[in-house]
């Protein structure tokens, strides 16, 4: 009886700092887990460095999150904390790293009158082995009537890695997607605190490009996340992607640790996994491709099955979501245009009508469609039909806008390249965008012209709408229709504004929709 009446007393001073926080300065909040004080930034208060979850160091390394730490007094949320220890060349330039890393940033408005607002979560890209939540700026957002909150979750090894020893000796099982795990607790932290910031619990949409949006397509399949958010949206999620079976990435752990001198998969063998120094950890990253990056496993605990398995068997959380990519998604694969070959020889006697189809003539332009198609457009495709079929209401993007400058010089709006339009920040550098569209390292367009700015406008106000209303389609533009029975239209930023395409490349789609029919034909076959 003690322990409940503790329990009722701890959750109503909670609650009570929650609906107290209209009466605190700007710059002031009150969550569970203690004061805070962030920074006025004209019109938006912005709060840094806020941990959910416990520091992942020592016994804690590869365990599930455990509860937030609280403070006395009035925390300093001023500054940027570290990013998680990056493996890769991630994006945008590296900062200090720490695996005291699971913090979050909240931009709200300064002045936070009546009701509370919409919550938008950011997961950040980066091959699952770099980025941070630091790297983008969310001004624009809380300007909007959004409180936007961006996290750093555990990368490369430290976010994902399945060892039998760790399995053994550890209460979580075979978890080994820790950092999906991390954007779990994330969200818990979201539902439990965001009122203290003007943000509305029950109105939560989740949000991520590249690794970000695949972890959002996770959080849509995983029972663990579920009733954590009300809404998503996946750029760029490359849905088709299988996750890594827990086999497969135990051996890969296995080889691992051997190499760096831990055998066996017992207590002694965890402990020493657990000592092993960072550079060790960061020793030889994989490479991108499919059969060894680092990433989501197929653990049974976070994710217990594939996104498109989840998604064919309609086990998906039955949100709104909006689906979307990039007309020039090859080129985080730069040697796909060097090299035509590589993709156009896998075709066969087919090589010479897959080039008229996907590329007009031109091998380049095709096996860059070939890839951008099939790995991100179809998928986009497939997961809002699915969702359809389920109930669910889900809308389609394609991003193809290019800044005039950049027309001559590249097939189409490369991987990430939205990223500054949904944020609006064009002639900003807090945004992280890829490195042909900054110029001289300053601004990505240190002059937008009325065009650009229009784009980015648009797109970010069709974000905000269905953050707002779970409808797209209320942004005040062209009527963004959802995706039907027999209908699957797209609405295409791109040069001319924003338009609605019905049945978006049918064509060129229906090829790799029956490729993967096949595929998952012959897989089911003993």
């Amino acid at each position: 009886m003690q322990v409940k009446f503790a329990i009722v007393i701890a959750a109503a001073v909670t609650l009570a700092s929650a609906s107290g926080a209209a009466e605190l300065r700007p710059d002031q909040a009150t969550i569970g887990q203690g004061a805070l004080t962030g920074a006025v930034e004209g019109d938006v208060t912005v709060f840094k460095n806020m941990p959910y979850a416990a520091p992942p160091i020592g016994e804690l390394r590869w365990r599930a999150p455990q509860a937030a730490p609280s403070w006395p007094g009035a925390r300093d949320a001023t500054a940027f904390g570290p990013t998680c220890i990056q493996t890769g060349s991630g994006p945008g330039a590296r900062g200090p790293e720490s695996e005291d890393c699971l913090t979050l940033n909240v931009w709200t408005p300064a002045k936070r009158e009546g009701g509370r607002l919409p919550v938008m979560v950011w997961i950040h890209g980066g091959g699952f082995t770099g980025g941070a939540g630091s790297r983008y700026n969310g001004t624009q957002f809380a300007k909007d009537g959004v409180v936007l909150v961006t996290i750093n979750y555990r990368l490369g090894r430290f976010g994902f890695f399945a060892h039998p020893a760790i399995a053994k000796t550890s209460p979580d099982g075979d978890l080994a997607d820790f950092g999906l795990m991390d954007q779990i607790a994330a969200l818990k932290w979201v539902r439990d605190n965001i009122a203290a910031f003007g943000g509305d619990p029950a109105n939560v949409t989740v949000f991520g490009e590249s690794a970000g949006a695949m972890s959002v397509n996770y959080l849509l399949t995983s029972p663990l996340a579920r009733g954590l958010f009300e809404k998503a949206i996946s750029e760029s999620g490359f849905a088709r992607t299988t996750g890594r079976p827990l086999a497969a990435a135990d051996g890969d752990a296995v080889a691992f640790a051997e190499a760096a001198g831990v055998k066996g998969s017992g207590p002694d063998a965890a402990a020493a996994l657990r000592a092993l120094p960072v550079a060790a950890l960061t020793r030889d990253p994989p490479g991108l491709t499919a059969d060894n990056m680092i990433g989501p496993i197929i653990d049974g605990v976070v994710a217990k099955q594939t996104v498109v398995q989840a998604f064919t068997r309609g086990d998906q959380a039955k949100v709104p979501a909006i689906f979307g990519g990039n007309s020039f998604e090859a080129s985080l694969l730069p040697d796909v245009v060097k090299n035509p070959d590589a993709v156009l020889s896998r075709l066969g006697d087919k090589r010479a009508q897959a080039v008229a189809l996907y590329g007009g003539g031109d091998p380049a332009t095709a096996a860059a469609n070939i890839v951008t198609l099939s790995q991100v457009i179809e998928p986009d495709r497939f997961e809002a039909r699915e969702d359809t079929r389920r109930g669910a209401p889900a809308w389609v993007y394609y991003f193809s806008y290019l800044p005039t400058v950049l027309r001559p010089q590249v097939l189409g709006a490369g991987h990430g390249w939205e990223i500054a339009y949904v944020f609006d920040r064009l002639t900003k550098v807090d945004i992280h965008v890829p490195p042909a569209l900054r110029y001289g390292g300053v601004a990505l367009i240190p002059a937008a012209t009325p065009e650009d700015e229009a784009i980015a406008q648009a797109m970010h106000a069709y974000w905000v709408a269905f953050a707002k209303t779970g409808d797209p389609g209320s942004a005040g533009g062209p009527a963004w229709p959802a995706v039907a029975k027999g209908a699957d239209p797209v609405m295409e930023f791109g040069v001319g504004g924003a338009a609605v395409r019905p049945d978006f490349k049918k064509l060129e789609l229906d090829v790799f929709t029956a490729l993967a029919a096949q595929r998952a034909g012959a897989a089911a076959k003993p």
